[in-house]
């Protein structure tokens, strides 16, 4: 069972993500570690269709080479207009080895392309935008010991912009406009972006569920 005294790696080699999820199990008695700790693990090929599908293959392949619990996770973009494009895909939208540029380019021009040139939607007030989207994030912890597993999801609902807005963030942050706070999520503040990201309300979850 994982709880106090457990050391859990998390399947990443993003200093930031792993501090975030030390944080947070710290305050339940369990040690993280990362990849950056552990020799043996390639990178595992994310073959599955959904998040939820994905994190669970990088958490169990991982944790069958090291032997200890394994936190991964999945997210990315779901656009209504789309069918939930770029989905699984968001990362490599435009293409293996896409840039964010690249990948907020291509959506721009799909969905242009889509609904015409003159049919964006007014925001009440706020930019135009395309379609509905929301920001997806699958969390699993899996423990080899057993076979157990825990999944936790977070979203965050929210629209695509006509133009990019704001320097911050990454990714596909300029275009997602967030109309409960008047901003897109790349004007947000890293506070701001913390208290609702798509990460932080799957860790929560995951937390209340161990607990």
């Amino acid at each position: 069972m994982i709880g106090s005294g457990t050391t859990v790696l998390v399947a990443t080699r993003n200093r930031g993500k792993s501090k975030e999820f030390a944080e947070a199990f710290g305050k339940l008695g369990i040690a993280v570690k990362d990849l950056h700790d552990v020799e043996g693990v390639p990178d595992i090929e994310e073959t599955g269709t959904t998040f939820a599908e994905n994190a669970f293959l990088k958490a169990k392949e991982t944790a069958d080479i090291v032997g200890i619990p394994v936190l991964a996770d999945d997210s990315g973009l779901c656009v209504d207009e789309l069918g939930g494009a770029p989905g699984v895909y968001s990362a490599r939208y435009a293409g293996e080895g896409a840039k964010d540029a690249d990948n907020n380019a291509k959506l721009l021009r799909e969905l242009l392309q889509l609904k015409g040139a003159g049919s964006a939607a007014e925001t009440g007030g706020g930019p135009e935008t395309l379609s509905a989207a929301r920001f997806k994030c699958a969390l699993v912890l899996y423990d080899p010991a057993d076979g157990s597993r825990i999944d936790a999801e977070g979203f965050v609902e929210g629209a695509i912009l006509r133009e990019a807005r704001g320097e911050g963030g990454f990714g596909y942050d300029p275009l997602f406009w967030l109309a409960s706070h008047g901003k897109s999520m790349a004007e947000l503040t890293p506070a701001e972006k913390n208290a609702i990201s798509h990460r932080g309300k799957a860790l929560r979850a995951l937390l209340s569920l161990i607990q």
